[in-house]
């Protein structure tokens, strides 16, 4: 009699887990982890310090899975031909994914077209912080982008493997931010 009950009870168990969200982006007003990383912009590689960014302005920090995968490119080009727009708002763009500086090089040249740094996180530390793991294959990060605030929280976010709108939901969320001396 006690090994049906058991049997049950693990199961809605591992039901209930089943149903559980596997891991979802950081939310609108949470603090965001600070981080440092080898970074490279132009083939030149130097160490981000996103709390160096943020001193600044807003930074649109945006995961992705692969260097050079079709889908990738795509999003780091649309990032780069929109990086005027970025910076006449006051904002600053960095990728990250877990593919190694010496890819990421070469990827920020090529793909980024110099225009915008990429940092490397072949230890996922900076992606496990920001919930940004691809749950179906954990080598990668996911396609997710973020809007940071210049006081370190989340003003906005987006996850969506398609890369065509993360551009411009960027764009219109750091639009969307209050400006320095503007009224609220």
């Amino acid at each position: 009699m006690a090994r049906p009950i058991l049997s049950r009870i693990a199961l809605m168990s591992v039901a209930s887990a089943m149903a559980l969200p596997a891991s979802a982006a950081l939310d609108i007003g949470d603090p965001v982890p600070k981080f440092t990383a080898n970074a490279a912009l132009g083939g030149k590689t130097f160490r981000y310090s996103l709390a160096e960014a943020l001193a600044k302005g807003p930074v649109v920090l945006y995961f992705f899975p692969a260097a050079d995968s079709s889908d990738c490119s795509i999003e780091a080009h649309a990032f780069a031909e929109a990086i005027d727009q970025f910076t006449a708002l006051g904002a600053t763009v960095i990728g990250v994914s877990a593919d190694d500086i010496d890819t990421l090089s070469k990827f920020s040249v090529k793909s980024c077209q110099s225009r915008f740094p990429v940092a490397s996180d072949e230890s996922k530390t900076v992606i496990n912080g920001f919930d940004a793991l691809m749950q179906t294959r954990p080598d990668f990060a996911n396609r997710l982008s973020y809007v940071i605030a210049p006081n370190g929280t989340v003003a906005y976010y987006y996850q969506n493997l398609n890369p065509d709108k993360h551009v411009e939901r960027m764009l219109n969320a750091v639009r969307a931010l209050p400006r320095p001396g503007s009224p609220k």
